[in-house]
């Protein structure tokens, strides 16, 4: 029964070769996706309603933070690749992020009595630090677990399948994460509005999931294994080394389309991410409803991963982004047509509906692209391979991040002076303007139409371009398999001999002429190694057997041990 639901859904492999080992590498997305999705959902909002610093306050603070982020990133790369160590180049750092982890996360929900309206510089200033510090620890373990999937998952599908095996770790993450923060606000009664009295039950969900997330990232750390790099000899560090190291990333054409693709994807969630909370609660007024309605969109996202699966073990990498990103687009075309919605009127109901069904679209599309970009990414660093002939997952993983992160900083930055500068009143001005008035505060024309620009009309713009892009994108399974085995057979002869088809294929995916690559390089003269191919017709990868059996050997060895 196993085998046969294993072949139904596209799993390859054992369990105890290939599913316990995804298992055992993936605790660590409990944190990635559960942390996150917390802040992305509460924090901005922390700050206005419950902080009580202004809009533009809040977009310096994410922007300090995450261009912090973005300068940590490559040199956390820089570092796992110059790693040498019997436990492998990346392992070892899981473990010394846990503590700034527990610190860092907890800080972010508790100020220590610091506030806004009183005191709106220190508040500021601490929040800075914190989420400075909460990014520290978040790159010290997620840049050396992307950076570690390459080694772990050599294979395109199997990649696929960690890839996978974290979208369900990451919403294993999330969803308690969710409930348990939704059922402290409750408890404490902050569930339907937050105020400068909410900081309470704040305190309390930032100490517990730092709790969780901190176990979650150390079972990765427990159980995970990956090959020694005390055989790694890295070339002498200098800042020439650096900015060549960065130059080379961008050579490889397939990195490029990869890159530029995700940052029109990362432009589209950005925006409407950083102002999602206050399109609810001040253009729609139906933050009553805002647990449910990230409810909804958790199950959505959720549900389209069986479908994206599918797609991409059975066409590819690319047909799942194709296909569902367009209901992205029309989830966030609601945010375009959103009317104000008086408690107990009668198009109530209707703005409630469609809301809901926005919530299903859009994070049912967003998926696709989602798992493209995640899927595709770790393919690049063999491409980076065939040029360099080194294996560079830690600059790869944090050259785009680099930028891409910079910008999603100036982006929050954005969203904030944007909402701001179109006059949008958040926080306890509301509540003083009702109470004065006695009635519920409508926002201004203009601080709706700045609401939908951040909400809607970017965020539509950006994600059509990205599936252009996507569209664009060239490697395919054969090409990956291919490029595998060439640099498998250059490493074991010091040698490979492509067919001129083979050779044109190498030049589309890697933008570069063959002569110029270290795949092509002392080619000339001497015996002929060509690929060669299985029964199926597939490419065979020279010592992938070799490999297989070793980390086989291993696995018994322990449990010998045990």
């Amino acid at each position: 029964m196993g085998e046969r639901i294993k072949k139904a859904i596209g799993v390859k492999g054992d369990f105890k070769t290939a599913i316990v080992p995804m298992i055992n590498y993936s605790y660590a997305n409990m944190f990635m996706g559960g942390a996150g999705y917390i802040i992305s959902m509460y924090f901005t909002i922390f700050l206005t309603d419950v902080v009580n610093l202004p809009l533009r306050s809040t977009g310096v603070i994410v922007m300090l933070a995450t261009l912090w982020d973005a300068v940590t990133d490559p040199a956390m790369g820089i570092i796992t690749d110059r790693t040498r160590d019997k436990t492998g180049k990346h392992r070892r750092y899981l473990l010394w992020g846990i503590p700034l982890l527990f610190v860092s996360y907890t800080m972010l929900w508790n100020g220590f009595g610091l506030s806004g309206a009183a005191n709106p510089k220190a508040a500021m200033a601490y929040y800075v630090i914190a989420y400075m510090l909460y990014k520290t620890a978040y790159t010290i373990i997620a840049v050396p677990h992307t950076a570690m999937l390459p080694e772990l998952a050599p294979a395109y599908d199997l990649r696929t399948q960690y890839n996978s095996m974290g979208y369900l770790f990451n919403s294993a993450g999330m969803v308690p994460s969710f409930l348990f923060t939704v059922a402290i606000l409750a408890i404490f009664g902050f569930n339907n509005d937050l105020s400068s009295q909410s900081k309470t039950p704040f305190l309390v969900v930032g100490l517990t999931l730092s709790v969780f997330y901190a176990f979650a990232v150390f079972l990765t750390w427990r159980k995970t294994w990956e090959p020694s790099s005390l055989d790694n000899h890295p070339a002498p560090f200098d800042l020439h080394y650096v900015l060549h190291e960065y130059a080379l990333v961008f050579k490889n054409k397939a990195f490029r389309q990869y890159f530029f693709m995700s940052l029109a994807y990362m432009f589209s969630t950005g925006f409407y991410g950083n102002s999602k909370v206050y399109y609810i609660k001040y253009l729609a007024n139906q933050y009553s409803t805002y647990s449910v309605f990230n409810a909804v969109a958790g199950v959505a996202e959720a549900s389209a991963f069986p479908l994206n699966y599918a797609l991409t073990m059975k066409y590819g990498k690319k047909k799942c982004g194709a296909i569902v990103t367009p209901l992205m687009i029309a989830g966030l075309a609601a945010g375009l047509v959103m009317q104000h919605s008086q408690p107990g009127g009668a198009m109530r109901i209707v703005w409630l509906c469609v809301m809901m069904l926005s919530m299903i679209l859009y994070p049912f599309g967003m998926s696709g692209l989602g798992f493209v970009s995640s899927n595709i990414f770790p393919d690049l660093t063999d491409v980076d391979e065939l040029i360099t002939g080194r294996r560079r997952e830690g600059v790869i993983a944090t050259f785009s991040t680099l930028i891409k992160k910079s910008i999603s900083g100036v982006m929050a930055a954005l969203v904030g002076f944007t909402l701001q500068g179109f006059g949008l009143v958040t926080g306890d001005a509301v509540k003083e303007m009702e109470k004065a008035t006695g009635e519920l505060y409508r926002q201004s024309a203009s601080a709706v139409f700045g609401v939908r620009i951040c909400v809607a009309i970017i965020p539509i713009v950006a994600a059509i371009i990205a599936l252009w892009l996507l569209r664009r994108f060239q490697m395919t399974k054969d090409d990956h398999t291919m490029i595998r085995a060439a640099i498998a057979t250059k490493h074991k002869y010091g040698s490979v001999t492509l067919t001129d088809e083979e050779i044109a294929r190498v030049e589309a995916v890697s933008g570069q002429k063959l002569a110029d690559t270290w795949l092509g390089k002392d080619n000339d003269g001497g015996e002929p190694h060509p690929l060669t191919k299985n029964e199926d017709g597939d490419y065979e990868i020279l010592l992938e057997k070799e490999r297989e059996k070793e980390e086989l050997h291993r696995q018994q060895k322990e449990e010998n041990l045990l």
